[in-house]
């Protein structure tokens, strides 16, 4: 989870919501560790603003 936070430059927090809130899927190794697929981080990430 710490480096999918530094990937997209937010907190372990913003990511622990993210994957609370369905928009990524978080997969649990062993007691406490918890990973997520960088492959899917990407396509959760949707661009928007003015050249979106």
């Amino acid at each position: 989870m710490q480096e999918a936070a530094e990937y997209l430059g937010v907190t372990d927090r913003t990511i622990r919501q993210m994957i609370a809130d369905g928009r990524l899927t978080g997969y649990r190794s062993g007691k406490r560790l918890v990973r997520v697929d960088l492959n899917e981080v990407d396509e959760a990430m949707q661009p928007f603003g003015g050249a979106a």
